[in-house]
């Protein structure tokens, strides 16, 4: 069980016809005015992971975390490097991601577990349990779409956390809900690391990342800022975050002031 990602790079261009409709890319040409160029949202990432390591993603917005871990999870394929993975990997990319909002929580909890590669029989064994767990006793028969944010964001973790995965990838989940329910799930998260499963947590919050990553990769624009000791690399993080902040509010005093 690994993850191991060389020079990887995902490459995009912009004003391609796919991107902006066959109409304007007729008018645009008729006009002289069509314009491609690349545009690079991932480039030069390397990092390697192995049973047992639970690595944060950190970075701006925008840095490129959340292309990452959809190349990870085979989602995109990268236009330079490699990514080989090895082992079950159950990703929370996205809140809503395979989840139908006119279903209810129980057909969604099914759902779901047939899109990781699950059987009926295994999900009926594991279902009181995510339910539980999400703390949605009450509203198994709620479409999907009546649920709060909240609620939502427990049910995703609940399912991809109890099925015992052996690579784990939660982008902002834990970001979302109640206190009570974040050191629950904080909880879970140190039981799949000591399972020995491959984690990668994509957060904003750098405490939460020195409290259960054992590596951290930064990422900023696409690019590799530092990749290993989580101390290190997160004061690191801090201070750049300090820095951009303070910078940007000289900018808005002097424009208040201009």
């Amino acid at each position: 069980m690994l993850i191991d990602a060389r020079n990887i790079g995902i490459r995009y261009i912009v004003g391609d016809i796919k991107n902006i409709g066959l109409k304007d890319y007729v008018i645009q040409k008729i006009k002289k005015t069509h314009e491609m160029y690349e545009f690079w949202a991932l480039r030069g990432i390397s990092f390697a992971l192995k049973k047992g390591d639970m690595c944060g993603i950190i970075g701006s917005n925008g840095a490129g975390k959340t292309t990452l871990m959809k190349v990870v999870a085979g989602i995109m394929r990268p236009n330079t490097g490699t990514m080989k993975v090895q082992g079950n990997i159950a990703a929370l990319l996205e809140l809503s991601s395979g989840f139908d909002g006119d279903l209810t929580v129980r057909e969604n909890t099914y759902l779901r577990g047939a899109m990781l590669g699950y059987t009926r029989r295994y999900m009926n064994e594991l279902y009181d349990s995510i339910i539980e767990y999400a703390e949605l006793e009450e509203f198994q028969e709620y479409n999907f779409s009546k649920l709060s944010t909240g609620m939502k964001s427990r049910l995703a973790f609940a399912i991809a956390s109890l099925i015992e995965p052996d690579i784990l990838i939660l982008d902002e989940v834990l970001a979302v809900g109640d206190a009570a329910f974040k050191v629950k799930s904080e909880r879970r998260m140190m039981e799949i690391i000591k399972g020995g499963a491959i984690t990668l947590l994509v957060s904003h919050a750098t405490d939460q990342v020195r409290m259960l990553c054992n590596k951290v990769l930064w990422i900023e624009k696409g690019v590799q800022q530092a990749f290993g000791d989580t101390a290190e690399i997160c004061a690191a993080y801090d201070e750049f975050t300090k820095k951009r902040i303070e910078k940007n509010k000289s900018k808005a005093i002097l424009m208040r002031n201009s």
